[in-house]
């Protein structure tokens, strides 16, 4: 008998982790011929899905696909994707998460540069899109505000 592979056991553990913390979890996905996602928004032949409840209908995570309906630009599309095409799982707001070994067509493992690539990309991206949800939202006043402006320099300066 052969032996499952432990990845989607890990997938659904770390699904349910950052659901559990409020994290909004995403998983960056190798496309291939097998796998059916809307191609405009693939580069590179990798696509980043958030699969959190509110992104998603109907998600099956199985042992050998995660399936689930989402909406892109407006319109409704069935999302299938082998497991074994799943290259990392992470939390948007922080990136933590885990990169998965990239997988060749034969199924076999490969040593790949590519892995780190993906949780380090998908780590810089996190506080960035973290950013962005804060800056959207941050419209109040916060109560040490007094409404004027300060003069002189500003004391925030810009990291990248």
């Amino acid at each position: 008998m052969q032996e499952i592979s432990t990845k989607p056991y890990l997938l659904r553990a770390l699904y349910e982790w950052c659901t559990d913390n409020g994290y909004t979890p995403h998983i960056a996905v190798r496309v291939d011929n097998q796998t059916r996602v809307p191609r405009q928004f693939v580069r590179d032949n990798e696509i980043v899905l958030n699969i959190s409840f509110e992104a998603t209908s109907q998600l099956q995570m199985g042992n050998e696909w995660i399936e689930f309906n989402a909406r892109f630009s407006g319109k409704s599309h069935k999302i299938e994707v082998p497991v074994a095409n799943v290259l990392a799982i992470y939390a948007r707001e922080n990136g933590q998460g885990m990169a998965f070994p990239v997988e060749s067509a034969g199924g076999e493992a490969t040593d790949s540069e590519d892995e780190e690539a993906v949780i380090a990309e998908a780590r810089e991206a996190a506080p960035q899109a973290a950013a962005e949800k804060v800056s959207e939202t941050d419209d109040e006043p916060r109560p040490d505000d007094d409404g004027t402006k300060g003069g002189g320099r500003g004391h925030l300066k810009v990291v990248k």
